[in-house]
C-alpha cells in the first residue's frame, strides 16, 4: 500500500518534497533562472507558507525546451491527444523524470513540477530543480506542508483513534490527500486544466490522488502514465529516458519499495513479498531493533488538550516538531515496528512493514488518557466509529461528508480528553505509567474497595437480578420452570 509513486515503484513517493537546504536551493534556482515567490493561505488554522518555483530557460539544455512544449505541438497537441499545462505530483526519480517528456509528448502540454514537503527527509529533496529542469519540466514548485499534514490530518486521525486492520496507523493514506489537495491549489494558481500522478494501476495511492482531485476540482483531467503508457518496468523506462536525453537518477537502487513521511516509513517489496519471510534487521531506517534499545527505560510525559498532544515533558511544540521529537525519543528505544499482512482497497492482500515510532507512542497516549475521560458508551460508540473512519482514510474519502461527519462527532467526544500520561518505553514496549486529567471520569472515593457514602455495596444485588434477568428467564424456559 505505502508505495513510491503511489504504489509499485521503489523510488521516492510522488509529489512529496520541499527543500529544507534553502541556501542551497537559492543558487540553484538562481543558476536555473527566475525565482518566484508566492505567499499562500493552507486551510484552516495553518499559516501561509511560501510557494517556490523554478523556471528554467530552454537553452541551457542543449535544444531540450524546458519552458514548454514547443509551438507547434502546443497547437497541434501529442500522440494521445490535447492539454495545456499539466501539474505532476514530482519525486526526482526515475518515473517521475520519465513522465516529463512523455507527457509532453503524449499531450502537447506545459508541465509544472509539484513537489510536497512531508517530511520525507533531505535526502530525497536534493536537487529537485535540477532535475526537473533537466527531464523538460517548465516550472518546479515545492511546498512545506509538514505543519498542515500534522495538524489537520494526522491529529484527526489519531484524535478518532483510526486504525485499518487492527494494526495499520495509516501513514501513506493520511498523507495523499494533503498532497493531491496542494496540487489543486497548484493547478489554480499556474492556471492548469490538467494534473498527473505516477502511481501504478496496482495500488491504493492511484484512488487516494484521485478522489481528491474529483472531491476539490472535478474539472481538472486527470492523466496516469502507467495505466496508459508502454514502459513495464525500470529498463523500459532508462530506455525511455535515453531516447529523450533525460538525464537518469544516479541512485543506489533500493531492493525495497518505500514511503516515507513524518508519521512513518514503509517497506514493501523483495523478501517481504512472501509472508513466510522474516523482514532483515539492515532494512529498518527509523528505529534500532528493540533488542538494542537501552538497557534503561525512558519515561515520557505527554500533555494533550482536546484528544491532540501538545507537549513533552512540559514543552509545548508545534505539531511537526513534537512528532519528529517522539520519533527520535521513540526510534532509539525500537518503538513503532510492525509486520501485517493487509487488504488493499483494489481486492489483492499485500504484506507491509511499517516504522511508526513517535506516532505509536502519540497513540498509546491518547489511548491511556480516554480511559479516563470516555464513559463505557461513548468509548464503545467510539470505538466502532473509529474502524468506520480508518476504513474510510484508507480508500482515499477524505473529503467524504461521511468522514467529515465522523471527525465532528469525534471531535465533540474528546473536548474533554485533556490532561497528561507518562509513558514509560523500554526495548520496543510502550507501557503507561501515570494518568491525569482535570475532566477525569475516575473517582477513588468510588472505585475503593472501602464502603463510601456514594457506592453501597448492598444495592449490586437488585442490579444483579434486573439485569441478568433475560439470562434467568431464558434458562428457566429451557428447564421447563
Amino acid at each position: 500500500m505505502a508505495h513510491a509513486l503511489g504504489c509499485g515503484a521503489a523510488t521516492a513517493p510522488a509529489g512529496v518534497g520541499l527543500l529544507h537546504h534553502h541556501e542551497k536551493a537559492g543558487a540553484l534556482f538562481s543558476a536555473a533562472g527566475s525565482v518566484v515567490r508566492v505567499q499562500q493561505l493552507n486551510g484552516k488554522g495553518s499559516k501561509s507558507q511560501a510557494i517556490r518555483c523554478a523556471m528554467p530557460n530552454a537553452s541551457e539544455h542543449g535544444g531540450i525546451s524546458t519552458t514548454t512544449a514547443s509551438s507547434s505541438d502546443q497547437k497541434k497537441g501529442g500522440l494521445r491527444g490535447k492539454l495545456n499545462k499539466v501539474v505532476l505530483a514530482y519525486s526526482g526519480g526515475l518515473d517521475t523524470s520519465v513522465i516529463v517528456p512523455w507527457l509532453r509528448e503524449n499531450y502537447g502540454c506545459e508541465v509544472v513540477c509539484f513537489t510536497a514537503d512531508v517530511g520525507q527527509g533531505d535526502i530525497e529533496l536534493e536537487g529537485l530543480e535540477k532535475k526537473a529542469k533537466a527531464s523538460g519540466a517548465s516550472q518546479l514548485v515545492v511546498k512545506d506542508l509538514k505543519e498542515e499534514f500534522v495538524s489537520e490530518y494526522i491529529y484527526p486521525c489519531l484524535r478518532a483513534g483510526a486504525v485499518y486492520e487492527r494494526k495499520y496507523l495509516l501513514g501513506t493514506s493520511m498523507a495523499r490527500p494533503v498532497i493531491a489537495k496542494a496540487m489543486v491549489d497548484v493547478a489554480k494558481e499556474v492556471g492548469a486544466d490538467a494534473v498527473a500522478h505516477g502511481c501504478t494501476g496496482k495500488g491504493n495511492d492511484q484512488v487516494r490522488f484521485e478522489l481528491t482531485f474529483y472531491a476539490l476540482n472535478p474539472e481538472l483531467k486527470v492523466v496516469a502514465p502507467w495505466r496508459e503508457w508502454d514502459i513495464t518496468g525500470r529498463e523500459d523506462a532508462i530506455e525511455y529516458a535515453k531516447k529523450h536525453n533525460v538525464p537518469i537518477p544516479v541512485t543506489k537502487k533500493s531492493i525495497y519499495s518505500r514511503d516515507r513521511n513524518l508519521w512513518h516509513l514503509s517497506h514493501e517489496g523483495d523478501i517481504l513479498e512472501d509472508p513466510a519471510n522474516e523482514p532483515k534487521e539492515d532494512m529498518y531506517m527509523m528505529s534500532v531493533a528493540p533488542e538494542n534499545a537501552p538497557s534503561k527505560p525512558e519515561y515520557l510525559e505527554i500533555g494533550i488538550i482536546a484528544g491532540v498532544p501538545v507537549s513533552i515533558n512540559g514543552k509545548n511544540l508545534s505539531p511537526a516538531s513534537l512528532l519528529a521529537k517522539l520519533n527520535e525519543i521513540g526510534g532509539k528505544h525500537g518503538i513503532g515496528r510492525i509486520d501485517m499482512v493487509e487488504n488493499r482497497l483494489v481486492g489483492m492482500k499485500s504484506r507491509g512493514v511499517y516504522e511508526t515510532p513517535g506516532g505509536t507512542i502519540m497513540a498509546a497516549a491518547v489511548r491511556e488518557l480516554e480511559s479516563l475521560t470516555l464513559d463505557r458508551e461513548t468509548m464503545q460508540w467510539k470505538d466502532m466509529l473509529a474502524l468506520k473512519y480508518a476504513e474510510l482514510v484508507y480508500a482515499g474519502r477524505w473529503f467524504d461528508p461521511l468522514r467529515q461527519s465522523i471527525d465532528a462527532f469525534m471531535e465533540n467526544i474528546t473536548a474533554t480528553t485533556t490532561g497528561s500520561v507518562t509513558l514509560k518505553l523500554y526495548k520496543g514496549s510502550v507501557n503507561v505509567a501515570s494518568r491525569k486529567s482535570p475532566y477525569s471520569l475516575y473517582r477513588e472515593d468510588i472505585s475503593s474497595f472501602e464502603n463510601g457514602e456514594i457506592y453501597n455495596q448492598a444495592d449490586a444485588e437488585g442490579f444483579i437480578r434486573l439485569y441478568g434477568l433475560p439470562t434467568r428467564v431464558r434458562a428457566m424456559l429451557e428447564k421447563g420452570i
